[in-house]
């Protein structure tokens, strides 16, 4: 298989690392920046360089960039595209790129599957990339009623052959509700904490709940940005609800009532254990 990806940052570096160390496939790769390119072929992440009105010659083609940008270059270049090769996405939300890529490469001859890689760090860049970024990692698939089934199982063949531990299928529209919880507002809340007046003086106070509260902290504005606001119905549900938790327990920790702050912990430890079980 001939594999192009669009865009070798984090995600895009870590997929060409990842189909490079546990696949034969060559793989193709395509980015803005030259000394990106030069890098990737130094470490031989990629085997060739690769650009757009090129990519007829490739099975698969794996936009890995920002949103804006990820529909941009699929309407772009939907005639570049193999005919009836596949072209799957990376974001972090499904609907808003669905509904604007979906039906133009359809009309190009092309089989688009919506896709979230569920792996990440608190850096970006393809200097940060990793071959083993996505081992204990969910896929994401997001096919819709016009999604020709074949790509979906060879889009699942491919990520269980790169090194995924498990494939997902879900709607465009639940991806996004949960999304907003699990990861969306895990950054919103991580933003707002680590902006208390009492950060300046954290230094010998902290150790691993503020390291686990503040990693996500630590995130590229542009992308968020654009990530909460294509999905900001479902994530501003997320936030009423964690406001009105978190007034709970401050109204009984300001009034003293232990009782309710005891079993408002409760709650929270058994919801956690439950989460647990349900990996």
């Amino acid at each position: 298989m001939k594999i192009a990806i669009a865009g070798l940052g984090l995600i895009g570096g870590s997929l060409a690392k990842a189909i490079k160390k546990n696949t034969e496939y060559t793989v193709y790769g395509y980015d803005i920046s030259r000394d990106v390119i030069s890098a990737a072929m130094a470490e031989e992440a990629i085997d060739y360089s690769i650009q757009p009105k090129e990519m007829g010659c490739c099975d698969l083609v794996i936009v890995a960039l920002h949103p804006n940008e990820t529909i941009d270059f699929i309407l772009n270049n939907r005639e570049n595209f193999k005919k009836d090769g596949i072209v799957i996405d990376c974001c972090g939300v499904k609907g808003a790129i669905v509904s604007a890529v979906e039906k133009p490469l359809s009309d190009a001859g092309v089989r688009f599957l919506g896709c979230h890689p569920m792996a990440g760090r608190e850096f970006s860049g393809f200097s940060y990339s990793l071959d083993n970024l996505f081992e204990k990692a969910s896929f994401i698939m997001t096919p819709t009623d016009d999604t020709k089934m074949s790509a979906v199982k060879e889009i699942s063949a491919f990520a269980y052959r790169t090194g995924f531990a498990k494939c997902v299928v879900s709607s465009p529209k639940e991806h996004d509700e949960i999304i907003a919880f699990t990861s969306q507002l895990a950054h919103v809340v991580s933003s707002a904490y680590i902006k208390s007046p009492s950060l300046g003086k954290q230094a010998g106070f902290s150790a691993g709940s503020f390291k686990d509260l503040t990693r996500v902290a630590k995130l590229n504005a542009d992308m968020w940005t654009t990530l909460f606001l294509m999905n900001k119905t479902a994530l501003a549900a997320e936030v009423d609800h964690i406001i009105k938790a978190l007034t709970e327990y401050r109204d009984c920790i300001a009034a003293g009532d232990a009782e309710t702050l005891h079993r408002l912990l409760e709650e929270g430890s058994a919801l956690k254990e439950k989460s647990n079980n349900m990996r």
